[in-house]
């Protein structure tokens, strides 16, 4: 395994070495002999512009290591270039860490270009699209914000702590517009989802006050 990850890393130099080479027994020797020389620089060349090194990037990721994560993602020259399941989740990626470091306008711009390529996990673009509803909910377009949201429900949430996150988000914006049996609705999906994290427990606290309330 570390062979291989060390493979994917230099992969691009190897290859422009293995072209590099080619080059030079083409000319000493013929175009047949060095085929076998272009064929693998123009693989490990092609398989960098068009996969690139996202492999690289989980080991980092579950330790927690912001700066090697962020330092494989810079090595991706041409992002546009690399095939798109890929793109999506390099975007997804650059997105979560703007968000780590409180950058929201660079977090939606990643997070909607990872969302209008599609994932090729429904789940991953449900989490996208939820959290660019919570981005323009902060911002006070409740309109964008349910949007977001229910194509977030719609593609599917990894987890029910983000699942109650959601329906407590179409619960506030229903009780915004004053439509009080669906606001209801969507509070009970959200306690069926059981979240037990403070917060989210905190949220459910706090409508809890006002929903026994409201009419409908």
């Amino acid at each position: 395994m570390k062979f291989y990850n060390l493979l994917i890393k230099y992969r691009f130099w190897l290859g422009l070495f293995s072209l590099a080479l080619a080059v030079f027994v083409n000319v000493y020797s013929g175009f047949w002999p060095a085929f076998v020389l272009y064929f693998l620089g123009v693989i490990a060349i092609a398989s960098h512009l068009f996969i690139g090194p996202m492999r690289l990037i989980q080991e980092p990721m579950e330790a927690g290591n912001v700066e090697e994560v962020n330092r494989i993602l810079n090595s991706i020259w041409w992002p546009n270039l690399l095939y798109k399941p890929v793109r999506s989740t390099f975007y997804t990626i650059k997105g979560n860490l703007a968000m780590m470091n409180q950058d929201f306008d660079a977090a939606e711009k990643h997070l909607k270009k990872s969302s209008d390529l599609g994932s090729p996990m429904p789940e991953a673009e449900g989490a996208n699209k939820l959290q660019l509803g919570m981005m323009a909910m902060q911002r006070g377009d409740l309109k964008q914000g349910e949007n977001y949201i229910r194509a977030a429900i719609r593609a599917g949430i990894p987890d029910k702590e983000s699942e109650a996150v959601a329906y407590l988000s179409m619960c506030q914006i229903f009780m915004n517009k004053r439509e009080f049996r669906a606001a209801k609705d969507f509070f009970r999906r959200a306690k069926a989802c059981k979240p037990k994290t403070k917060q989210v427990l905190d949220q459910v606290k706090e409508i809890e006050k006002y929903i026994s309330r409201m009419p409908g």
